[in-house]
C-alpha cells in the first residue's frame, strides 16, 4: 500500500483524536491509545490501519522525544528542594508492584522464572509519556506537585531500567562501550548546547535542536547494538540540560511542537492498535487479575509514602493514580521478553492489555476527579510564550463585538 496513504490514516486518526479531546477536556494521549484501540479492532480496517517500519519508526522516534522532554522537565532545583520526596515515592512505586507482580505470576498462574521477572518489570513502571502529557496539558509541569510528580516518574523508571539492564542486559564490550560513551556523552552534553545556544542559536536552520536530535538518535542506535533500548538514555540526557531549558524555554516549546504534533501521535496510537479485542475476552480474567494487582501494590507503595510527605489529600490521590499509569517502559519490557522468548504471545499480550489499560484508567479518574488546579497557567503551557502573545495582541485588536465571551 501507498506509504503516504498510511500516513494520511495516522495522522487522520491523530486529528480525530485531537478534536474529541478538545470536546471532552481529557488527555489527548488517551484518547489516541483509544482511537487506535477501536480502529485497530474494526473488521476488515486492518488492511488500512498498518503497522509498516515507517509508522513503527516516527512511533519509536517520539517515544525518544517523549521521554527526553520529561527529563527536561524536570527543575533541577525542585529536584534538590523534594529529592526526599520524590525518590522516596518512587522507590515505592517501583518495588511493591515489582515484587507483587513476580509473586503473583509465578506463584498464582504458574509462570517461569523469567516470564515472571519480565512481568514484575513490566508491571512496576510509571508512564513517562502519559504523565508528562498530562503535565503539559494541564499545566502542572510548572507547579511543585508537577515536578514532584515527574521527578518521582524518573525515579520509578530508574528502577525499571536497572532491574531490566540488570537481569537480562548482554554483558559484552558493546555494552561497556554503551555505558562510557553515554557517560562521556552526557557530561559534555549540556556544555555543547550552552555554547551552540548562546553562539548559533534561535537561527532558521535551528542548529540547537538538530544538536539534540542528533545526540539522542545516535545514543538511541548505540542502546540498541548493546542488546538495551534507545529510550533509556533519553530520559537522562533530558535531565542533565534542564538546567540549559530553564533560561530558554524557546527550544523547549519548539521541540514539543515537533514532539505532539507529528511524532508522538503515532506512538500513543500504535500502543492502542497493539489491543487484541479477541485477547481481552480469552484472557479478560488473568488480565483483571493483573490489572488489579498493579493498583492495588502501586496504592500501597505510593498513598502511604505520599501521607508521610504530608501531601494534602486531593494531591495525594491524584499522584498515587498517576503513579499507577504504565505505558512506554511497561510495553518495552514486554516486547523484550516477548522478543528474547522469555515470555510466549498470550503472556506478552495479557501483560501489554495490562500496562496499556494503566495508562487510561487511572489517568482518566486522576484528570476527573482529583486534578488540582494549575492556578491558570494551562492555556500557557499548551501554547507557549509565542503563540501566547499573538492570541494577546489579535484579542487586543479586536472589537468589543467580536471578542469571545469571558
Amino acid at each position: 500500500m501507498n506509504v503516504y496513504y498510511i500516513l494520511a490514516i495516522w495522522i487522520g486518526m491523530a486529528l480525530v483524536a485531537s478534536f474529541i479531546s478538545i470536546r471532552v477536556g481529557i488527555s489527548v494521549a488517551l484518547i489516541e491509545i483509544l482511537v487506535g484501540a477501536v480502529m485497530g479492532n474494526i473488521p476488515g480496517i486492518q488492511e488500512h490501519v498498518q503497522q509498516t517500519d515507517y509508522t513503527t519508526l516516527l512511533a519509536g522516534v517520539g517515544s525518544i522525544l517523549l521521554t527526553f522532554l520529561a527529563g527536561a522537565e524536570i527543575d533541577p532545583v525542585s529536584l534538590r528542594r523534594h529529592w526526599k520526596a520524590s525518590l522516596s515515592i518512587g522507590a515505592a512505586s517501583f518495588a511493591l508492584p515489582l515484587v507483587g507482580a513476580f509473586c503473583y505470576t509465578r506463584f498464582f498462574l504458574d509462570w517461569n522464572l523469567h516470564a515472571a521477572e519480565i512481568a514484575g518489570i513490566a508491571l512496576s513502571t510509571t508512564s513517562v509519556a502519559v504523565v508528562y502529557a498530562v503535565m503539559v496539558e494541564t499545566g502542572l509541569n510548572r507547579h511543585d506537585i508537577g515536578k514532584l510528580i515527574l521527578a518521582a516518574c524518573f525515579v520509578t523508571d530508574l528502577g525499571t531500567v536497572l532491574a531490566l539492564g540488570g537481569l537480562f542486559a548482554n554483558y559484552g564490550w558493546l555494552l561497556l562501550v554503551f555505558v562510557a560513551v553515554t557517560a562521556v556523552t552526557l557530561y559534555f552534553f549540556p556544555r555543547i548546547l550552552r555554547w551552540t545556544v548562546r553562539n548559533l542559536g534561535h537561527r532558521v536552520s535551528e542548529p540547537e535542536i538538530k544538536l539534540i536530535f542528533v545526540v539522542l538518535l545516535g545514543l538511541g542506535g548505540l542502546a540498541t547494538a548493546a542488546g538495551s533500548e534507545a529510550v533509556l538514555p533519553a530520559y537522562i540526557a533530558g535531565l542533565v540540560v534542564a538546567g540549559v531549558f530553564m533560561n530558554d524555554r524557546v527550544i523547549l516549546e519548539r521541540i514539543r511542537t515537533i514532539a505532539f504534533a507529528l511524532l508522538t501521535p503515532f506512538f500513543f496510537l500504535r500502543a492502542g492498535t497493539l489491543i487484541s479485542a479477541s485477547a481481552l475476552i480469552t484472557g479478560a480474567g488473568v488480565i483483571g487479575a493483573l490489572f488489579a494487582v498493579k493498583m492495588v501494590t502501586k496504592f500501597l507503595g505510593v498513598w502511604p509514602t505520599s501521607t508521610y510527605f504530608r501531601l494534602p489529600k486531593r494531591e495525594r490521590a491524584y499522584t498515587t493514580l498517576l503513579m499507577a499509569t504504565g505505558l512506554t517502559f511497561g510495553s518495552i519490557a514486554a516486547l523484550f521478553g516477548l522478543t528474547h522468548n522469555l515470555i510466549n504471545e498470550a503472556q506478552y499480550t495479557e501483560l501489554v492489555t495490562v500496562v496499556i489499560l494503566s495508562a487510561f484508567v487511572p489517568t482518566l479518574i486522576a484528570q476527573q476527579f482529583f486534578q488540582p488546579a494549575a492556578g491558570g497557567s494551562e492555556q500557557q503551557e499548551a501554547l507557549g510564550e509565542e503563540d501566547l502573545s499573538i492570541i494577546r495582541h489579535r484579542d487586543a485588536t479586536r472589537s468589543p463585538d467580536d471578542r469571545p465571551a469571558p
